[in-house]
């Protein structure tokens, strides 16, 4: 790809000219931009104003505002960048794989006619008919329309003689008598000893633009010459509009989506084929196809879009017409406007917080911005940290000191806003394609079984297969009928390879006649039988239009291979009555798991390892792609999920097996007639996972101590009176203090060292302390929940170091984030009480915040420093 070759500044050059082309068609980044300017430049006035107003006391203060400046410019100009690239990646995402999923479906189906088309141009009478042996043009017509009744994907069905006579139809022809075809596929066809497919305007369809013809020459039973050319004219139309259609499946049980989006069928040329919106694209127009690795952004009709595109994968190596691709494109101004954004909304809190924990695997900008806002957080902790009671007197001091204060509080508000949104556009994305995927698996098992069933009714209208079952009723000798039938069974099951048995039984469910295609054992299945309730349904089908599919069970053919479906038809004599059957013992354990495995596709590295899988009603697990659940086993799922209506789709975030997952699933809805109006009636659902991480133990506390820092910590003391500051922690779910006048600095958790202790109480390690760039020293770093709690810290990403001193003996507590350096009225201390008097103990006052809703332990440093050497000679404590 181009951009892999460009240098770092180039490329930086390039996306912030495409950021500046997307902000202003996305709000919510826009007022972010906003926000984080206003910050910046109150940052440099807060540092302009110590300068001028008081520049030897605020210089302390001065590094650590010019590090918050140069950290907050590097992150203000990533986040709102990683905001529009995620936007954007989340909208090219979601029409990438519509376009793929487009086409892909609509090869399979076709995929589908290049085996009808070849098996019905060997029928035998319809080859006897273009022979000359049978002239009934009347019996021919009619069985053209019953093979369309079943197969509705046909608009028509054409028998055309060598020099382009249509000789039968399925339906009512207005071409005038004696006007051959002259279509260049009919020729095509006759040469060709395989199928042909032809797209465009033809006079094999009079009245209509174009259309879309399988074609297969025909032979003479018994000579072998080319007598014919049998033409299967596709429904492209009718088939265009299902597919159109279900885009607007429904989301989450709400009402369709407004689309803001159009899907197209181009040829190599560009030239539009199909348009899901005639009055936006029409039909015969130009459009530049897009190609991988081009922008995603295009002009046409003066309208910019963002575009995607794709050609068929292929499907068992065909490859469906040349050069067609879809296409789908969405104006600039509607593409992040009126997209459902459902963010954060009704994920729990705490699997939001331990999700995020793993955004370095399934969006590292997202990870690095959230780490960039915590460094700026500590920096600006430290230099509060480092003028604590220095402004007492000084009302210039006093006067930055409150601004860094409240700028500090703020930039903590806009970082988590921010971050959230982010966040939430992230987490869209994974929802919003994991439910596409869904949705696909349960069209394309829909429109697979679809042709199952019309298989089925078609094949048992075979006469070879009636006159077998009435020679073998009226207890005539046929054997040599059976191995015809067998023959014959075997020939289907080499054009149709879904199956794994195809058998005719008869009025008493006995296997008659079978595929000999596979095992040599198969002819072991002469002489069974099929299942009594299964033999029963089939004997009362009414017409030849009816069907029955057996429950989701094993076959009793093929006890041992797992459950299937079998798919059956009524054989019946010239007046109807049924003679017994033909059975399509469907290979589902194979054929469902091609389907998982082909839309899964591969592993995308460290995105989330994703598995799917089919499921009935109860939640069973029909089939699965390579993951931990396998088929007869129920993962555990909302009830929601299981209920939901045919035709919708549910995605959440949510914790599954003990993972933090996306789980999207969705409810098939048939296809054409089949499961809608046949009567027929399985609904299947296919299920989504995807895992980005294990559970975080400490997720819920993270919650708790985000919502204190947003919030914030209500003081009442103001101006210049006796409080005390204090800087204030967190370990777990619990704020505590100590006097910011012991602190020296914090740091990351992630810098301590793991080196031995020896007999160090509650150690963890040592952490180097830095000056000018170079080690100034070592202390060493305790766990702070574990000695007051009794339960080691979890080290997450958030766990600070702060450094104490105490009597010039220097030492690190391990936390689990920072609050802030707040200065409270000595009135609002107390005394712990159930350790007042107690000179040793960790913990010995407490501090009313936020008028008494929060209570906050104060450390006291020097009962600490005293627990930590009772046990030790001074200097191996000292010794760091």
């Amino acid at each position: 790809m181009p951009l892999e070759t460009m240098t770092a500044p180039a490329q930086r050059a390039q996306d912030l000219l495409q950021t500046d082309v997307f902000i202003p068609h996305m709000r919510q980044v826009g007022r972010c931009e906003s926000s984080l300017r206003e910050l910046n430049l109150m940052w440099r006035l807060i540092e302009s104003s110590a300068k001028m107003n008081c520049p030897q006391e605020a210089q302390a203060l001065l590094p650590m505002m010019a590090a918050t400046r140069g950290g907050f410019e590097r992150l203000e100009q990533d986040l709102v960048q990683s905001m529009v690239m995620q936007a954007v990646a989340g909208v090219t995402a979601g029409l990438s794989s519509q376009a793929q999923h487009l086409i892909d479906t609509l090869v399979r189906n076709l995929y589908e006619r290049t085996a009808d088309v070849g098996f019905l141009a060997t029928d035998a009478l319809l080859c006897g008919f273009m022979a000359g042996l049978d002239g009934d043009e009347a019996a021919i017509t009619r069985r053209l329309q019953a093979y369309r009744s079943k197969y509705t994907v046909y608009a028509d069905i054409l028998l055309l003689d060598a020099e382009g006579q249509v000789r039968a139809s399925a339906r009512e022809r207005r071409q005038a008598t004696g006007q051959p075809c002259r279509d260049a596929l009919i020729e095509r066809a006759l040469q060709s000893q395989g199928f042909v497919q032809g797209f465009g305007a033809t006079d094999l369809l009079p009245g209509q633009d174009s259309g879309l013809i399988y074609a297969h020459r025909m032979l003479h039973p018994v000579s072998r010459q080319v007598t014919g050319v049998l033409c299967l004219c596709f429904d492209f139309d009718g088939e265009m509009q299902g597919i159109w259609s279900g885009r607007d499946a429904v989301h989450d049980g709400g009402a369709p989506a407004a689309q803001t989006s159009i899907a197209l069928l181009l040829d190599e040329r560009g030239q539009v084929l199909a348009s899901s919106d005639l009055h936006w694209i029409g039909v015969g127009a130009n459009v530049r196809p897009h190609r991988d690795g081009a922008s995603a952004l295009c002009v046409h009709g003066g309208c910019t879009y963002l575009v995607q595109s794709a050609a068929s994968a292929g499907y068992q190596g065909y490859m469906g017409p040349q050069g067609w691709r879809s296409q789908i494109m969405t104006p600039l101004e509607l593409a992040f406007g009126l997209q459902s954004q459902a963010g954060l909304d009704g994920v729990d809190a705490a699997v939001a917080q331990g999700l995020l924990a793993h955004a370095h695997r399934f969006c590292p900008p997202l990870h690095a911005i959230h780490s960039a806002a915590d460094t700026i957080r500590r920096v600006v902790w430290n230099g509060r940290v480092m003028t604590a009671g220095k402004q007492m007197g000084n009302t210039r001091l006093q006067a930055v000191l409150e601004q860094i204060g409240e700028t500090g509080a703020r930039t903590n508000e806009v970082f988590s806003r921010s971050i959230d949104a982010l966040y939430g556009t992230v987490l869209d994305t994974a929802l919003r394609d994991n439910s596409l995927l869904t949705s696909l698996l349960v069209d394309l098992l829909d429109r697979n079984l679809y042709e199952r069933a019309n298989d089925c009714r078609w094949w048992a209208l075979t006469p070879q297969l009636s006159e077998l079952l009435l020679a073998l009723a009226l207890g005539e000798r046929a054997a040599e009928k059976v191995e015809e039938v067998c023959g014959l069974l075997t020939a289907i099951h080499d054009l149709y390879t879904v199956y794994q048995q195809i058998m005719v039984y008869d009025a008493r469910g006995k296997v008659v006649a079978i595929s000999q295609r596979g095992p040599e054992g198969s002819r072991e299945l002469l002489g069974t039988c099929i299942e009594e309730d299964s033999l029963l349904q089939v004997l009362a089908l009414e017409g030849t239009q009816a069907y029955h599919v057996s429950p989701w069970r094993a076959c009793a053919q093929y006890e041992d291979d797992g459950p299937t479906y079998v798919y059956h038809a009524a054989i019946r004599n010239a007046d109807g009555v049924a003679l017994g059957g033909i059975g399509l013992v469907f290979h589902a354990e194979r054929e469902f798991k091609a389907m998982l495995d082909g839309v899964i596709g591969a592993p995308s590295g460290d995105a989330g390892a994703r598995w799917v899988a089919y499921l009935d009603r109860s939640g069973m697990v029909l089939s699965s792609s390579d993951g931990p659940v396998q088929p007869g086993m129920r993962p555990d799922l909302p009830p929601q999920m299981l209920a939901l209506a045919p035709g919708q789709s549910m995605a959440r975030a949510m914790v599954h097996q003990g993972q933090y997952c996306v789980v999207a699933i969705a409810a098939g809805s048939g296809y054409r007639e089949f499961k809608r109006s046949d009567g027929y009636r399985e609904e299947v659902l296919a299920l989504s996972v995807q895992a980005f991480g294990p559970v975080q133990e400490d997720a819920m506390a993270a919650v708790v101590r985000r919502n204190t820092r947003v919030q914030g910590l209500a003081t009442a003391s103001q101006g210049s009176g006796s409080g005390l500051e204090m800087a204030t922690f967190f370990v777990g779910r619990s704020v505590l203090a100590v006097d910011a006048a012991c602190v020296l600095e914090a740091q990351s958790a992630s810098a301590i060292a793991p080196v031995s202790a020896g007999r160090l109480p509650h150690c963890v390690g040592t952490l180097a302390r830095r000056n000018q760039g170079g080690v100034a020293g070592y202390v060493w770093v305790f766990d702070l929940g574990a000695m007051l709690f009794g339960e080691p810290a979890t080290r997450t990403a958030q766990s600070q170091v702060i450094v104490l001193e105490h009597q010039g003996l220097k030492l690190g507590v391990l936390v689990s984030d920072l609050e802030g350096v707040v200065r409270f009225e000595s009135g609002q201390l107390r005394l712990a009480p159930a350790l007042a008097g107690a000179a040793d103990q960790l913990v010995d006052r407490l501090i009313r915040a936020n008028d008494g809703d929060l209570l906050i332990q104060c450390l006291n440093v020097a009962a600490l420093v005293r627990t930590l050497k009772a046990p030790l000679p001074m200097e191996q404590l000292a010794g760091g």
